[in-house]
């Protein structure tokens, strides 16, 4: 195994954190999983993913998750800091999954997203649905 960190917030219930947690494993890492529908949120962790990722707190929002129009986030006028109480409150918004490596932090939707963050990707992985994903050389 490497010494490559990797981290991923993870939703098992989610195909898309599924498989990119397949395809870091399949790139010879035993990355640090964290179900955050377990251990919840913080703020400042949430925070510091979109910084890391170069994203609006917004972008970090799941958009098609049915309690964002419920509690009436969806309005360009909902301020982070109202977002940020939302997710800390209801993990479920944040989506996923995220991955952190010394590459860089990212969104994977796509999953394979990931491959740019990997140390030595998979060459090529089959997600859950049999599409055949290939890593650019």
């Amino acid at each position: 195994m490497s010494d490559f960190a990797v981290t991923i917030y993870h939703n098992p219930r989610c195909g898309t954190s599924r498989n990119t947690l397949a395809m870091i494993r399949a790139s010879g890492v035993e990355p640090t999983v964290v179900e955050y529908l377990k251990t919840g949120w913080t703020k400042a962790q949430i925070k510091d993913l979109a910084a890391a990722a170069g994203a609006p707190v917004r972008d970090l929002l799941r958009a098609k998750e049915p309690l964002v129009a419920e509690l009436k986030l969806d309005g360009p006028e909902v301020t982070d800091d109202a977002l940020l109480a939302a997710m800390v409150e209801h993990p479920i918004l944040v989506n996923r999954p995220i991955v952190v490596t010394p590459k860089g932090t990212r969104l994977c939707r796509p999953s394979e997203v990931v491959l740019d963050l990997l140390e030595t990707p998979p060459e090529s992985f089959t997600k859950e649905d049999g599409e055949v994903v290939t890593a650019a050389r």
